[in-house]
């Protein structure tokens, strides 16, 4: 009888075993991630929030656009947050033609389901191109939209344009933008320089207008305006969280949860966040913890 009871016990405890080691691995999640400070911010800031859930998460961060794609197709991982524009141009080889940023992130949304890549609700940062001007200006001039530099431009207010080589080659550049707006910088009043020094440029007075990614950290850091772009001619590029079919659907609780974190993010939560890395210098780990426990989500 002993022994029954014996061999009764340890089959009892190797069942358990088994269904804790199953469970665990069914919990198991890998988050992908781009090399720069948003990415890996995105990356770290999910991974925390998903571990505090009871998931067992690896970050796999570091890679370029066309990688960390590849590995979400290629089961190699489960989810990472992606730019709808670049989904849009250059996944899903599609023309801009000014279509509103809903329009492109249902057209994402539609394509990517063929495939089982799943688009979760997209959040209000969107990282698209824009022009930007020191506050002190926006104030003094009357510049708070692209509308009010062109009425300035045409006016005949002489003010400088910095901006890197290849947004003067972009379908979505220099060119269509000022026949968009009705305005032209004189080539004299325009100056050319790699994207970062773009915002020291500005910063140090060496421009009046810069082209910035609207959810730069220096934005805030250095006290710019973005421009407010009323005709929609830049893309959306409304940061979103995408994720594999066969993970939602093994953990359909994870689209309330990322949905959750998609919900707190704009263009003001994510440059505060990216300053906090790329200008004060605080690591990724510390700042993600923050914004984490400064929703009360851990």
């Amino acid at each position: 009888m002993k022994n029954v009871l014996k061999k009764s016990g340890f089959a009892v405890m190797l069942l358990i075993a088994v269904f804790t080691v199953q469970t665990a691995w069914a919990a198991s999640l890998v988050v992908g991630g781009k090399g720069f400070t948003e990415q890996l911010l995105l990356a770290e800031i999910t991974g925390q929030y998903l571990k505090s859930k009871g998931f067992d998460v690896e970050l796999k961060t570091g890679m370029g656009t066309s990688l960390v794609r590849e590995a979400l197709e290629n089961k190699q991982v489960d989810l990472y947050w992606e730019y709808t524009g670049t989904a849009f141009l250059n996944f899903n080889k599609n023309k801009f033609a000014n279509q509103p940023g809903d329009e492109i992130y249902k057209a994402v949304k539609a394509k990517d389901a063929k495939i089982d890549i799943i688009w979760l609700n997209a959040s209000a940062a969107n990282n698209t191109y824009a022009l930007a001007v020191r506050q002190a200006d926006a104030k003094s001039k009357g510049m708070m939209s692209l509308e009010d530099l062109a009425a300035k431009l045409n006016g005949g207010e002489k003010l400088t344009l910095g901006y890197n080589i290849e947004f003067y080659k972009r379908d979505d550049g220099l060119k269509p933008l000022q026949k968009a707006y009705g305005f032209k910088f004189p080539r004299s009043d325009i100056k050319r320089m790699e994207t970062g020094l773009v915002y020291k440029a500005l910063k140090d007075g060496d421009v009046d207008v810069g082209l910035v990614f609207a959810t730069d950290g220096r934005i805030p850091a250095f006290n710019f305006v973005v421009l407010k772009d009323t005709k929609n001619y830049f893309p959306a590029y409304a940061i979103t969280p995408t994720v594999r079919k066969e993970a939602l659907d093994a953990h359909p609780e994870l689209a309330k949860y990322l949905n959750k974190l998609s919900s707190l993010i704009d263009d003001s939560t994510m440059s505060r966040l990216n300053a906090e890395v790329d200008v004060k210098k605080k690591s990724v780990t510390e700042v993600a913890r923050g914004f984490l426990k400064s929703k009360g989500l851990i």
